[in-house]
């Protein structure tokens, strides 16, 4: 069996109402000036937490201003902000965006490193501040990711930094905090967190450690996904999803993920189409195209997300891609990049963007060559 890393925060709360966790424990630990990173729809779930850490004598400082697929330079200004402050620790309540920015914001703080000399993987010199990460998404799974996104304005490209140093300190996964989420970022970040799990089963890195998380992960997300969207406050499937996030953002560390992502980051890059959108909207295309590289790992994917089989293992992989537009039709998520406003004169373009993306592409079970990515970005007009 070959070796395989596993990093994970040191401590895990998973549980309706588990913010209260962390209001305790942080009390427990003698820091006094918290960096909050969050959203304004979040603030009204989160007040009467502050509110209680205020009254124990912890200075707090809320940023709300967080834009989706976040710029180097929209990082730039946050740390600015928590330096000003001189936060000994930071928080993030949010989605992806914000949990991203949180670990930047922690590992940078106290740094002469430049964010973007860092894009890749162990260019982090150091630990940063203890920060948590509450996500209110299911989900990025960022809150036990060694990763980051940005977007470098310099050629409109989506990156990754990713680093031991950026994997929290602890992290509370309150499903009560996805209760709000509007159907759409539902349907999105769900489609997104199914993503992580078939990436991480079907690629060319995946390994027994970890196929444990990506299968019960695609089957907890298969089956309370359209529940979700459905009905927001559906408190069991809320859970369920929460918890199939949680498994897909284990996977990201030792795992990571693949072609889907690579060819989503020129959509978010040049279009700002949501990174979970991007993701749903190109999944079963890429699981299409994978399928012939390793149909057993497909035909189990498509087992997992609760089809019956079919009489040899391509019919039953054949059955799972079949279930995935299905269930993104379900959601709401559209089958054409025309709907997103996307033009095909932009595939050349999308594809020459997504070759840059090697240290996902490496992952996937089937070499994809400019000619593959314009294809796959061709089949969705």
């Amino acid at each position: 069996m070959k070796a395989i890393t596993l990093l994970q925060p040191q401590k895990i709360v998973f549980g309706t109402g588990c913010i209260q966790t962390l209001v305790d424990d942080y009390q427990k630990m003698g820091l006094q000036r918290l960096f909050v990173l969050t959203a304004p729809p979040i603030l009204p779930l989160i007040e009467a937490s502050l509110t209680t850490l205020r009254a124990a004598g912890i200075s707090i400082e809320t940023y709300q201003d967080i834009v989706a697929e976040p710029t180097v330079n929209d990082f730039k200004k946050i740390l600015e902000k928590a330096r000003a402050f001189g936060a000994d620790s930071v928080v993030g309540i949010g989605g992806g965006s914000v949990l991203d920015l949180t670990k930047l914001v922690a590992a940078f703080i106290n740094s002469d490193q430049q964010a973007e000399d860092c894009f890749g993987t162990g260019f982090i010199k150091q630990k940063g501040l203890w920060f948590a990460c509450l996500p209110t998404t299911a989900g990025t799974g960022s809150e036990v990711s060694p990763n980051a996104i940005l977007l470098d304005e310099r050629d409109h490209l989506k990156k990754g930094i990713v680093s031991p140093y950026l994997i929290a300190d602890a992290a509370y996964v309150d499903p009560q905090l996805t209760w709000t989420v509007p159907a759409k970022v539902t349907a999105d970040t769900g489609m997104d967190a199914l993503t992580h799990c078939i990436e991480a089963y079907t690629n060319k890195f995946a390994h027994p450690s970890v196929d444990i998380y990506a299968l019960k992960g695609i089957q907890l997300i298969a089956a309370n996904l359209e529940r979700s969207v459905k009905d927001g406050k559906d408190v069991e499937a809320r859970e369920a999803l929460a918890f199939g996030s949680l498994y897909g953002g284990l996977c990201l560390g030792p795992v990571n993920t693949a072609a889907v992502h690579a060819l989503s980051y020129p959509l978010g890059g040049e279009f700002h189409i949501p990174h979970g959108l991007s993701n749903a909207i190109l999944l079963p295309s890429v699981m299409k195209f994978n399928m012939p590289a390793n149909i057993k790992r497909h035909a189990e994917v498509a087992l997992a997300l609760g089809c019956h089989p079919g009489k040899n293992d391509e019919e039953t992989a054949q059955r799972g891609v079949d279930f995935i537009y299905c269930l993104a039709a379900a959601v709401g998520i559209p089958d054409k990049l025309t709907a997103l406003g996307i033009p095909q004169t932009a595939v050349d373009g999308m594809a020459k963007a997504a070759m840059q993306v090697q240290r996902l592409l490496k992952n996937n079970p089937r070499e994809v060559t400019e000619q593959d990515a314009r294809e796959i970005y061709n089949s969705l007009y």
